[in-house]
């Protein structure tokens, strides 16, 4: 019988994250399907917050790790934090949200505790018995099946696999574990974070429509003149308007080292597709893209996809999309943006706001 542990830190107001509920739900369902028992660690500076969350789960047990000295990631005392708890719980299966304190100190403790790893899991199933899981590699353009006998597993997933986990309970009984740091392992500290004090945010992670400009935005249009600047303040307009995040096809951000005049806030962190992100937005808006295939991969995870370009047969027209508009991005995004800034009637700015 699998013994599975679920592994998650706390954020600053001592909840749990978004992905660490979804991952909890996968945990459960691994759990049932492979009959066996659940148990749940905690890391962070306040915990019973964090526990309360998730009190019915029907975890058996609940360990944890607390105190001012976890608040905040650091490598040398997670470590030791959570390399406790997994000697403690004995599990044979290890379950993490893939975030970037876990993804630093993960790898470490699987190799301390003699484990496997394997990161960025993005769908599992249960054959004859045995867990398998998905994952990407080669710029995701190859999909792996995995399933390995070592023991402990860790399987750290990527976001969007499963439902967020609601359900409400008891509050469990949480068995803290005392770890004791060393001068040593306090040697390095998190004095604060600073934020971006200018410009605007186009990554937002939690947005509800993703945005996706193309190269089509720099090229030159039906004046023969290149208008940059008004491409500009048209996608930031709609990014303001309708709270979402922004995307990119490659050729876009490449025009940046290729010496082109480019969109000023684009960076390569904005790119979606084989070498770039892999968003996991409810809906997806592609401007100015052909739906090459190297695009249409980095968007297998939009639920709802819909782009909009002059030819009508480019690669979106091909079934890589649920509705394609043949129209000029720029007219289309103009009246988007007047139909949600309020300057028509509400009906149909409701009727736009279906889409956004």
């Amino acid at each position: 019988m699998e013994k599975i542990l679920f592994l998650a830190h706390t954020e600053e107001d001592g909840n749990l994250q978004k992905l660490a509920k979804e991952t909890l739900t996968v945990a459960g369902e691994i759990t049932k399907l492979l009959k066996g028992n659940l148990t749940v660690g905690l890391l962070g500076k306040d915990i019973e917050k964090a526990a309360s969350e998730i009190g019915a789960c029907q975890a058996v047990k609940y360990f944890g790790v607390s105190g001012e000295d976890f608040k905040a990631s650091r490598y040398s005392s997670d470590g030791l934090a959570l390399e406790a708890i997994i000697k403690k719980a004995d599990p044979t299966i290890v379950i993490a949200p893939h975030t970037s304190r876990f993804n630093r100190v993960l790898p470490g403790v699987a190799f301390r505790v003699n484990g496997r790893i394997d990161t960025h899991v993005s769908s599992f199933e249960i054959s004859d018995e045995t867990l398998k899981i998905q994952r990407w590699y080669y710029r995701q353009r190859i999909l792996a099946t995995l399933s390995r006998k070592v023991r402990p597993w860790f399987l750290v997933f990527d976001s969007g696999i499963s439902e967020v986990f609601n359900k409400t309970g008891s509050v469990p009984v949480v068995e803290k574990l005392k770890v004791v740091l060393t001068d040593d392992v306090k040697r390095t500290e998190v004095t604060g974070t600073e934020a971006a004090t200018k410009g605007t945010t186009t990554i937002k992670p939690d947005a509800k429509v993703l945005f996706v400009a193309g190269a089509g935005w720099s090229k030159k249009q039906p004046d023969g003149k290149v208008h940059v600047k008004d491409a500009e303040e048209t996608i930031l307009n709609f990014l303001d308007l309708a709270k979402a995040s922004l995307g990119s096809s490659k050729s876009l951000v490449d025009q940046c080292g290729e010496g082109q005049e480019v969109l000023a806030f684009l960076t390569h962190m904005n790119q979606v597709g084989q070498t770039g992100s892999t968003p996991r937005h409810p809906k997806g808006l592609s401007t100015c893209c052909h739906g090459e295939e190297p695009h249409a991969v980095g968007w297998r995870f939009i639920n709802e996809r819909r782009a909009i370009n002059l030819d009508p047969n480019c690669g979106w027209a091909h079934g890589k999309t649920d509705v394609l508009y043949v129209a000029d991005a720029f007219e289309v995004m103009r009246k988007v943006n007047e139909l949600l800034s309020g300057k028509k009637d509400l009906q149909r700015k409701e009727t736009v706001a279906e889409l956004v």
